[in-house]
């Protein structure tokens, strides 16, 4: 059903666990029924220099954060925002037509702690 690399993710996720006094959070889904994840950034320079994530989920939702906190950390905010559930897709190769929803999850956790951080800062 996954292929090995969304597998590897799932297994081995990246960046997992939470940030203390992070600059944004993000939360998305429902801890009642499904999938749950929350994202933790730390802002340097306008660079997602620190990125974290907390999930309950499915197999295709721990891999999609998990490759979605590789491909934003670095990044300036402004690069972050622009990442797309199709762009987590890709970066994993693919995942099952029945589990591609779950991609979205991560990128509208990303932008919610975006958001956060601009609201922190006025």
């Amino acid at each position: 059903m996954y292929n090995a690399k969304v597998l590897d993710h799932f297994t081995n996720p990246r960046n997992l666990g939470v940030l203390n006094n992070p600059d944004g959070v993000g939360t998305i889904g429902d801890p009642r029924c499904g999938d749950y994840l929350s994202i933790f950034i730390k802002v340097d320079n306008r660079c997602l220099n620190e990125i974290k994530f907390q999930i309950q989920g499915c197999p295709a939702a721990i891999a999609t954060s998990s490759v979605l906190t590789e491909m934003a950390k670095g990044k300036t905010i402004v690069e972050a925002v622009k990442i797309r559930d199709l762009d987590v897709t890709r970066a994993l190769g693919g995942l099952p037509r029945n589990k591609r929803h779950c991609s979205n999850l991560g990128t509208g956790a990303l932008h919610q702690a975006i958001l956060d951080f601009y609201n922190k800062q006025s």
